[in-house]
């Protein structure tokens, strides 16, 4: 018998006796935001990201600007639209350490928080690619962004790796600084396509 077999065991033996009790499920599980995309961009800036709202016909074009002269890491399955003419770093440890950055898209975006999540998915990247380079290019389509935290959660498979971002990377030491790119992009700027 394994340790974990073990302390279940006792566990099962010690509730045997125990009554079956009701557990209240009466939290939110959704929100009513009346705009999505206003509020999701307030909340991105409030975390010291970069956001931009533009029509998605000028998607294209503010990416070739924002990526221009920078070696970029190009997830497979990013539209080519986006990628645009941006050079392409390699994928190695060594490569995403000297990219200029990643350009990537994002599974869903939450409203009430200014979070994007990542699930690997096609254009996302693996964690890696968005981690280890100091620039962060998110392209969030409108149609993504959702108001709350269990409507997020309910369009994520849990079996997938996901990222939760919510602005820049950022840390503070006992004295409250605050330090900037420790555990992820230092830069994170945000294309959200209406």
């Amino acid at each position: 018998m394994s340790a974990r077999e073990e302390i279940l065991g006792r566990i099962r033996q010690a509730v045997r006796d125990a009554p079956e009790v009701g557990i209240p499920r009466g939290y939110r599980t959704a929100a009513r935001v009346d705009d999505l995309v206003g509020l999701f961009a307030e909340r991105v800036d409030d975390y010291r990201a970069i956001v931009h709202v533009l029509p998605s016909a000028e998607v294209p074009a503010k990416i070739a600007e924002l990526v221009r002269g920078r070696r970029m890491v190009v997830p497979d399955g990013l539209p080519e639209e986006w990628a645009g003419e941006a050079e392409r770093a390699g994928g190695s440890l060594a490569d995403l350490d000297a990219a200029g950055g990643v350009v990537t898209g994002c599974a869903v975006a939450i409203a009430e928080t200014g979070t994007i999540v990542l699930d690997a998915g096609p254009g996302q990247g693996t964690r890696a690619q968005t981690l280890v380079p100091d620039y962060h290019l998110c392209v969030v389509r409108a149609d993504q962004i959702v108001a709350g935290v269990p409507e997020a959660v309910a369009r994520l498979d849990p079996a997938r790796p996901l990222t939760w971002i919510s602005g820049p990377s950022a840390t503070s030491d006992i004295e409250l600084n605050r330090v900037e790119g420790v555990h992820g992009p230092r830069t994170l700027e945000v294309i959200v396509s209406t």
